[in-house]
């Protein structure tokens, strides 16, 4: 008996062993997973963002720019002369495009002020505690749930100079009817009031979620100290919302620099003119009318990149008005 046992004792301990060494094989390929899983994970749930930028962003954008560096038609877009900078230096001397550039700035600018000024208004007005609360807060992201063809056909007939509920109601007040589509300004009037409808419950809703942040010791210390709510509202709400109001600020900005959609459906008949006088045609049109009416599509491209330059000035100018804010 004590004889078998030393005689099994030697092999049993040899098949433990490489046993053992597997485990621990196993064991280090789990931890060596683990530290790689735990390293490039992240990579790759980001990866597929990056992917379609560079299929939908980057690509079109450096595409872009080397078509505005060449005489190309989009009738047969592979044939490209080189032109250099000539589509940019014709840019200089277009009135059309300067006048395009001057359309949008005023646009932007009837549009963006009244639009994030009532957009703070609202949010303040449901900011407190009522009855409804929740409708209210959906019914005025409503606009922004339509479509800016449905919005902008709705305004059209509400813009109407003969049968126009607009011009109605500026007659039983004694006003002369208007001719929104024709008139310089007023064309431009009519087109921002659609960029302000639709758009001011989506900013009234950012302004709101930055309100409901803000903490309410500010507020009953401003109450004890006698502050009325418009005092209140001047002084701890604004000031708070400082970051928030200078985004939005800069993403209205963006979105009346790249306007399309409402100034070429407000005058169907007019395309991508904007107007019959060029009076409400904004640089997205001007682009569209270069590059899919004209065919011109270095110009084009060219038009694209100079709006883009404009941007990051108005980012930069943005950011430098930031930094002396503060």
């Amino acid at each position: 008996m004590t004889d078998e046992t030393a005689v099994l004792a030697p092999s049993t301990a040899g098949s433990e062993r490489p046993a053992a060494e597997g485990g621990d094989r196993r064991q280090l390929w789990r931890s060596r997973r683990y530290r790689w899983d735990l390293r490039w994970s992240p990579y790759g749930f980001v990866a597929p963002f990056f992917l379609f930028f560079a299929a939908f962003g980057l690509f079109p954008l450096l595409y872009t720019g080397w078509a505005a560096l060449h005489q190309v038609e989009l009738t047969d877009p592979d044939a490209m002369t080189w032109v250099g900078l000539r589509n940019f230096t014709r840019l200089w001397d277009d009135a059309f495009f300067w006048n395009a550039l001057r359309n949008t700035f005023t646009i932007g600018l009837l549009s963006t002020v009244p639009q994030l000024a009532i957009a703070l208004g609202l949010a303040h007005l449901l900011n407190y505690k009522m009855r409804g609360s929740a409708f209210f807060r959906v019914a005025v992201l409503t606009p922004y749930a339509t479509s800016v063809a449905a919005a902008t056909l709705v305004f059209v007939l509400l813009f109407g100079r003969d049968y126009g509920m607009v011009n109605w109601v500026l007659s039983t007040v004694g006003f002369e009817p208007v001719d929104w589509q024709n008139g310089p300004f007023a064309s431009q009037v009519a087109v921002s009031t659609i960029v302000v409808w639709r758009w001011t419950g989506y900013n009234a809703l950012i302004y709101l979620a930055a309100m409901q942040a803000v903490s309410a010791d500010l507020y009953e210390s401003a109450e004890l100290d006698g502050a009325s709510r418009w005092q209140q509202f001047v002084h701890v709400t604004v000031p708070s919302l400082r970051p928030t109001i200078f985004f939005t600020c800069v993403v209205s900005t963006i979105g009346a620099t790249q306007l399309f959609g409402e100034p070429l459906l407000f005058n169907g008949g007019a395309g991508a003119t904007g107007g019959s006088d060029h009076q409400f045609q904004t640089l997205g049109l001007y682009l569209y009318e270069q590059g899919w009416v004209n065919l011109h599509l270095g110009r084009a491209s060219a038009i694209a990149w100079a709006m883009f330059l404009i941007l990051l000035l108005i980012a930069g100018l943005a950011r430098l008005l930031r930094r002396v804010s503060r």
